[in-house]
């Protein structure tokens, strides 16, 4: 198996950060765009999609601001987080996504990430 490899993605996201900050965090508000149903048990998060459950450890969150969570049978190092980026001048909402991929598997990891960004956009009515 190849060596994973960091990536990040960037979405202009029109929503305010509060508003963001839920749908990234609160079990409800994942199950609405990321995945079909989600549990939170000391802060281990249960994502199921049909039918299939992957776990993931709640490793650091700031509130308004980001989400980092680590898949329990993922490589040690490796993780994925949401960061709310606000412009303090134009005060326009970016979500900025940090994962990780084996090289060959980047393009689909993005493309995955597209739909569900997109997903989030369209829930938000943004």
């Amino acid at each position: 198996m190849s060596e994973k490899k960091k990536f990040n993605i960037e979405y202009e996201i029109k929503s305010s950060p509060r508003i963001l900050y839920t749908f990234l965090i609160e079990p409800n508000g994942l199950a609405q765009w990321f995945a079909d149903d989600v549990n939170v048990r000391e802060q281990v998060y249960s994502f199921n999609w049909d039918g299939d459950e992957q776990k993931a450890k709640l490793m650091s969150f700031k509130e308004n601001k980001m989400v980092k969570f680590r898949w329990l049978d993922d490589e040690p190092q490796c993780y994925f987080e949401m960061e709310i980026l606000q412009d303090e001048l134009t005060n326009d909402v970016a979500l900025g996504v940090t994962d990780f991929a084996s090289e060959e598997n980047i393009a689909d990891r993005k493309l995955i990430w597209d739909n569900q960004i997109d997903y989030l956009i369209s829930v938000l009515g943004a």
